[in-house]
């Protein structure tokens, strides 16, 4: 007698993102690590850029999905799964930034007004005009880490994500908590801020660069 044989379950590294929730929520151990492992990257980078420490970082990490483990049955699929945990991690870290009572606010911020509103850098640099080779280089993205390390926590942390993990506005200001206009306006202010941060190392490599658009003619009679 031949006796049927049992299905075997799909891996779950060939679920899709529904089915690998769905399988998780059922029980699957497999589904979750395949989760772990399809977004630790971007919720570790998240985390780094947050505490500006790996080993904290690391943490973070574990935390999240600790977090994200023991609430898997309450996800509901109204958000991206990556939108939540993203929203997990960012607590985790707020948290984490809070306990060392120590300011989060640089002693460089963002100038305002006696009405509130944003005042102008001292100098801008036109990014658009540099290169792709210096703002792509290994320097340049250290620059631009110990400058973002430098923000606020609510300027760096939709910059990260908005700028750098590349979240819409609207996914963004989800993991925030945040109104969609408020996150525009800390967007606005952490870009503003970053470029007056980094004008004095950008600003040698413009003058280099201003000769060559001029011989060219970029710009001339226009």
């Amino acid at each position: 007698m031949i006796l049927p044989s049992k299905e075997c379950p799909t891996s779950a590294s060939q679920l899709s993102e529904v089915e690998l929730i769905a399988a998780a929520q059922a029980g699957r151990q497999d589904a979750f690590a395949e989760i772990v492992e399809r977004h630790s990257g971007t919720v570790y980078n998240l985390a780094l850029r947050m505490m500006n420490d790996p080993q904290e970082a690391e943490d973070v990490l574990q935390e999240t999905f600790i977090s994200a483990f023991r609430a898997l049955d309450r996800f509901q699929g109204r958000s991206q799964l990556s939108t939540w945990l993203y929203r997990i991690a960012y607590n985790a870290a707020l948290m984490r930034l809070r306990k060392r009572r120590v300011p989060v606010e640089s002693l460089d911020k963002v100038r305002e007004t006696e009405d509130g509103e944003l005042m102008p850098p001292r100098q801008l640099v036109d990014w658009t005009a540099l290169p792709d080779e210096l703002l792509l280089s290994q320097e340049f993205r250290g620059k631009l880490d110990t400058a973002l390390a430098s923000l606020p926590e609510s300027l760096r942390s939709v910059f990260v994500l908005r700028d750098i993990e590349g979240l819409s506005t609207t996914e963004t200001a989800a993991v925030l908590g945040l109104t969609e206009t408020n996150t525009k306006v800390r967007l606005h202010r952490a870009r503003l801020a970053l470029r007056e941060r980094l004008t004095t190392y950008l600003t040698p490599s413009l003058a280099e660069v201003r000769p060559v658009i001029a011989y060219a003619g970029v710009g001339a009679g226009r």
